[in-house]
């Protein structure tokens, strides 16, 4: 527990026997919950989960791969079926650092906001980012920042974490499975006017190797507007608006008037 809030750390991996153990021996001992979902590995990784040797994994595994998204959504409703008051998000090749985890989980716990992402781009070390993946990441921010009104930087980072309240309020199973599921959930999240926040957390490059490749990100922009064409009767239903509420509406008639200029 973290200040009396029972803590999960969800752990999608794919293909990580490599990496996972790695992952799992960092994850800090003050965590009540770890729930790694192996969406359908053919390297053994599962195997490897389970010689890991640490009673607070939950392994889950996938019959077929059904991508990222899809894995978190497995872990988040295993962590609210055993009762966790956050839920927090790390990736299983070992590219998030242990010891941010306080920093991403602690405005959720003192009810500061309902998501928090880790933001690569404040950490003093963000230059250690690959300069393509910082120009996708700033392009991709821009095209979440308009659709949705959230303040929002780094939109790609995975390093989450949710309040049980705000994932049982969401309608998890049209979260898209796969890349782009950050972007996804931030149109879901500011549809329903709640609160994110981003935090710094240390970018972590090393010894692994991304699935994610350039024409990943036109795909997200579709992503993108697909969100948020689909929320705009929840935006709009949204009672006593508030300033996110208010953020929201300016971004639906800016994204309406280059729509409008495109036609």
């Amino acid at each position: 527990m973290w200040q009396s809030a029972r803590v999960a750390v969800i752990v999608p991996c794919f293909r990580e026997a490599r990496l996972i153990k790695r992952t799992i021996s960092g994850i800090p001992a003050f965590v009540d919950l770890i729930v790694v979902v192996d969406d359908a590995s053919d390297d053994g990784t599962a195997r490897a989960v389970q010689s890991a040797g640490d009673a607070r994994v939950e392994l889950r595994v996938h019959a077929r791969n059904g991508g990222v998204g899809a894995a978190i959504v497995t872990g988040y409703r295993a962590a609210l079926s055993a009762g966790a008051d956050v839920l927090a998000v790390m990736a299983g090749d070992a590219q998030m650092d242990p010891e941010d985890l306080v920093r991403v989980i602690a405005p959720v716990v003192q009810g500061q906001a309902c998501y928090v992402k880790g933001n690569r781009f404040l950490h003093a070390r963000s230059s250690d980012m690959p300069v393509t993946r910082r120009v996708a990441g700033r392009l991709l921010a821009t095209a979440t920042r308009m659709a949705t009104g959230l303040s929002v930087d780094d939109c790609q980072c995975g390093y989450t974490a949710i309040s049980r309240r705000a994932v049982a309020s969401l309608p998890l199973d049209e979260l898209w499975p796969r890349f782009g599921y950050p972007n996804d959930l931030l149109g879901m999240l500011a549809a329903r006017g709640m609160t994110v926040l981003e935090v710094p957390v240390r970018p972590v490059y090393a010894d692994e190797q991304s699935g994610v490749r350039p024409w990943h990100a036109l795909a997200i922009l579709g992503l993108i507007a697909r969100r948020y064409w689909h929320e705009r009767a929840t935006r709009l239903s949204l009672p006593n608006a508030d300033s996110s509420t208010r953020a929201n509406s300016s971004a639906d008639g800016a994204i309406d008037d280059l729509l409008s200029e495109a036609e």
